[in-house]
C-alpha cells in the first residue's frame, strides 16, 4: 500500500506519509489598470449593426477599411484618424435605423450601407486552367475599382469563402462574369434618440475612460450626461463623457468643448473625437493643459483674454491659440488653455480641485484599482479578520505607493492609513485615508528682488 501523501488543512491523516502544501509567498499586489480607451457612437456608411466591436490604432491603420469602409486617407475618416491620433483601443457602435445591404446575384454586401454601392464582384477563368475559377470583390477607391480579396482556382461555390467585404449567394451555379455592381445599399432614416439608448445599454458593461459625442442635439446630449451620472456614481464606473457646447452641466465626469471647428461640412463640435482620444490617454500623472492640438481640423481660437476667463469660470474647456515670438513662431499653435470639467459649484467639502481633470483621473484611477484588487482577490476569498484586513491594507499600500512613484500623489505615508475594521456586518470593511493628487504647473507668480 502507498504512503499518505497530497495536501492538508488540519492535522488528522491516518496514513503515514508526507502531506506538502505550497504557497506563494504573501506580497503586495498593485496592478494598477491601463488608460488609452475610448468609447463613441457613429453614424457610419458600411460597419457592423448591433454590436459593439473594438478597434486598435494598430488595427485602424492596417484595417480601417474592413471596418469603416475606406481607406485610411479617406475624407470620410478624417474624424477618427483626429480620434486615433492619441486613442489606444476604441469600442464603437453604428447607429442604424433600418439601412439595407447593397446586393447582386451572386453576392450581398458584408454590412449595411450606402458603401456597400462601391463593391464590385467578378467571376474570371483561372489563367492556368479554364476549368477552374478566379473570383475578386473589388472596393471603389479614388474613383478605381481596387481589388480587396481575391480567391484563385476554384470549382465550385464549396471552395469559395466569405471574405471582409460580401458574402456570396449560391443559388446558382457559378459561372463567368466580367463584374457585376452590387447596389441598393441605404444607410437607413435619421439617427434618433432611440438609437443612442441601444448604444448605451450595449456599453455599459465594459471598461473605458471616456466617452464622446460630437453632436450639438441637446436631448441626445442630456441622455449621455445621465448615463455617466447613473454609471459613475451608482455602478462605479469611471469615465468621463466629451460633448460639445454644453453649458451649465457642472459635474466633473462630464468635459464640454468650447471652440467650434471652422470647416466646411464638418460638425461643429468635431473637436471632440482628437479630446475624446487624448483625455482617455493621458497618463494618471499628466495633464492635457498647454497639450496641442495636431489634427486636421481648423479649431476657432479667437477669443479674447476675457473670454477666455469667462470658460474657464463656466466650466468650459476652451482651446486658444499660443505663439512663442522668442522662438519665431509668430503663427502660433492651437493649445488647451487648461484642462479642465464643467463641475463649477464648489464647496469646501468639494472645492475646486474637482473642477481638474488630472485630479479626477487620479480620483477614478484610485476607485478601479482598489475595487479591482478587492473584487478579484479579497471578495468571497480572504476572511475578514486582522489577517486578512492586514493583507488588504497591505495591497492598498502597495498601490498608492506606486501612484507616488510616477507623481501621481504625493506626500503618501502609509502610517496615515490605518489597517481597515470590520464594519457593521461581519462580511463588511471598513477604511478611511486621504490621498493628495499631484497636479501639473500652470502658473508662475515670481517677486524678483532687483540688487
Amino acid at each position: 500500500m502507498a504512503l499518505g501523501g497530497g495536501t492538508w488543512l488540519f492535522q488528522n491523516k491516518k496514513l503515514p506519509g508526507t502531506y506538502i502544501n505550497f504557497v506563494s509567498r504573501v506580497r503586495a499586489t498593485a496592478e494598477i489598470a491601463d488608460r488609452g480607451y475610448g468609447t463613441m457612437a457613429l453614424e457610419l456608411d458600411w460597419g457592423p449593426v448591433g454590436e459593439v466591436f473594438t478597434v486598435t490604432a494598430e488595427d485602424f491603420q492596417e484595417n480601417c477599411m474592413k471596418w469603416f469602409g475606406y481607406d485610411y486617407t479617406a475624407p470620410e475618416l478624417k474624424p477618427l484618424r483626429d480620434l486615433f491620433l492619441n486613442l489606444k483601443t476604441g469600442y464603437f457602435w453604428r447607429l442604424d435605423n433600418g439601412s439595407v445591404k447593397a446586393a447582386c446575384t451572386i453576392a450581398r454586401a458584408k454590412y449595411t450601407g450606402i458603401r456597400g454601392n462601391d463593391i464590385k464582384v467578378a467571376v474570371t477563368a483561372n489563367v492556368d486552367d479554364d476549368t477552374k475559377f478566379d473570383i475578386t470583390t473589388y472596393m471603389l477607391v479614388d474613383g478605381v475599382n481596387t481589388k480587396v480579396d481575391e480567391q484563385k482556382n476554384v470549382t465550385g461555390w464549396d471552395d469559395v469563402e466569405d471574405n471582409d467585404y460580401v458574402d456570396w449567394i449560391r443559388t446558382e451555379d457559378l459561372a463567368l462574369t466580367a463584374g457585376i455592381n452590387l447596389t441598393g445599399g441605404t444607410n437607413g432614416e435619421a439617427i434618433v434618440g432611440l438609437q443612442y439608448q441601444e448604444y448605451i445599454d450595449a456599453i455599459e458593461p465594459y471598461y473605458f475612460n471616456t466617452m464622446g459625442y460630437a453632436g450639438s442635439d441637446a436631448t441626445i446630449q442630456q441622455l449621455l450626461i445621465q448615463f455617466t451620472k447613473r454609471m459613475r456614481d451608482a455602478s462605479g464606473a469611471k469615465f468621463q463623457l466629451v460633448i460639445y457646447g454644453r453649458e451649465g452641466v457642472d459635474y466633473e465626469g462630464v468635459i464640454s468643448v468650447k471652440n467650434q471647428v471652422k470647416d466646411a461640412g464638418a460638425l461643429p463640435g468635431s473637436a471632440v473625437y482628437w479630446l475624446t482620444g487624448a483625455e482617455a490617454s493621458c497618463p494618471v500623472n499628466a495633464s492635457c493643459t498647454n497639450k496641442t492640438y495636431d489634427g486636421e481640423y481648423t479649431i476657432n481660437t479667437k477669443y479674447s483674454q476675457t473670454e477666455l476667463e469667462q470658460a474657464i469660470t463656466t466650466g468650459m474647456l476652451i482651446f486658444h491659440n499660443v505663439a512663442d515670438a522668442v522662438s519665431g513662431d509668430v503663427v502660433g499653435k492651437t493649445n488647451i488653455l487648461t484642462d479642465i470639467n464643467t463641475f463649477t459649484s464648489h464647496t469646501k467639502h468639494k472645492n475646486e480641485d474637482f473642477s481638474l481633470n488630472q485630479v479626477i483621473r487620479v480620483l477614478d484611477q484610485i476607485a478601479i484599482d482598489v475595487a479591482h484588487l478587492f473584487n478579484t482577490i479579497y471578495l468571497g476569498k480572504e476572511q475578514n479578520d486582522e489577517d486578512g484586513r492586514t493583507a488588504l491594507w497591505g495591497d492598498i499600500v502597495a498601490l498608492h505607493k506606486e501612484y507616488q512613484r510616477v507623481r501621481a500623489i504625493q506626500n503618501f505615508n502609509p502610517e496615515d492609513v490605518p489597517i481597515p475594521t470590520q464594519g457593521d456586518a461581519k462580511t463588511t470593511v471598513m477604511l478611511n485615508y486621504a490621498v493628495q493628487p499631484t497636479c501639473c504647473m500652470e502658473k508662475l507668480y515670481a517677486t524678483i528682488e532687483v540688487a
